[in-house]
């Protein structure tokens, strides 16, 4: 008997375009109320967009309005400030 190996979904970043396995990028989600927000399980109800734990693509989005065009919202400041301090965290536990 044969082992199948269980497809991992693939998703694009919005800054830098790059694809890697979901599980690796910061996942992104407008609610159906319009509110905007990190989502840690991936799994919220809502539209999602995906970007890089690094802050050059943080600060890629921010610039190019990469998140407002995927989540088709306006994205707040309040919403990258946080980002920003997520990437930091995951770059100290990674030292």
């Amino acid at each position: 008997m044969t082992v199948v190996e269980k497809k991992r979904p693939i998703r694009t970043c919005v800054a830098c375009r790059s694809s890697s396995e979901k599980k690796e990028l910061i996942r992104i989600v407008r609610r159906t109320g319009g509110e905007v927000e990190i989502d840690p399980t991936g799994k919220a109800p809502g539209r999602g967009a995906y970007i890089c734990r690094n802050a050059t693509c943080v600060a890629m989005a921010a610039k190019k309005k990469g998140l407002d065009r995927a989540l088709r919202t306006t994205a707040p400041a309040e919403l990258y400030e946080k980002l920003m301090q997520v990437v930091q965290e995951n770059e100290n536990a990674g030292r």
